[in-house]
């Protein structure tokens, strides 16, 4: 268990990479849903199933606003790929940052922190995230009716926004 939570760690760190070196929407907003799944995967190995299962839906909900107006407003014939040469050179960059971060706080992680939740415990009778889902449901359920209201009235207005030539907001002048 360790090395798969290793593995989506990784895959995380190099899919936020990929988000931030990207120029071209339609690649960013591919590495944005990989990203947010390799974080619920992380949330779901360290107890939170139900967080990770709620998050990941706002997320897809959220790319998908995000991927239709960035497809909308960036009508690229041919976009900047992840093996292009300035793509790379961003790439390289983040790398470099990411590891000189991680080089100089080396020493503070210790073996312990990559333990999971229920690996700890031989028999136990709850999951970990019991007790957040009935804290969600009693004091986060009216954010999460104002989440979920936030992101239909997103969809509307970039529907709104990129409608057609003749009637939405953004037109060829």
């Amino acid at each position: 268990m360790t090395y798969l939570m290793a593995l989506l760690m990784l895959g995380l760190v190099f899919g936020l990479v990929a988000v931030a070196s990207n120029p071209s929407p339609y690649f960013a907003a591919l590495g944005l849903v990989v990203v947010a799944g390799l974080g619920c995967g992380v949330l779901v190995g360290h107890g939170g199933s139900f967080l990770s299962l709620v998050l990941f839906l706002i997320y897809l909900g959220g790319m998908l606003v995000v991927f239709a107006y960035s497809a909308a407003l960036a009508a690229e014939p041919f976009p900047e790929s992840w093996g292009d040469r300035s793509v790379v050179v961003y790439v390289v960059g983040y790398l470099l940052v990411v590891g000189l971060v991680g080089g100089w706080f080396w020493y503070g992680w210790y073996e312990a922190s990559w333990g999971t939740v229920d690996e700890l415990q031989s028999f136990a009778m709850v999951a970990g995230d019991t007790a957040g889902v009935a804290m969600m449901y009693s004091s986060g359920g009216p954010m999460l009716v104002a989440c979920a209201w936030v992101l239909l009235l997103t969809l509307f207005v970039v529907l709104e926004l990129t409608r057609g030539l003749s009637r939405g907001a953004l037109r060829a002048v």
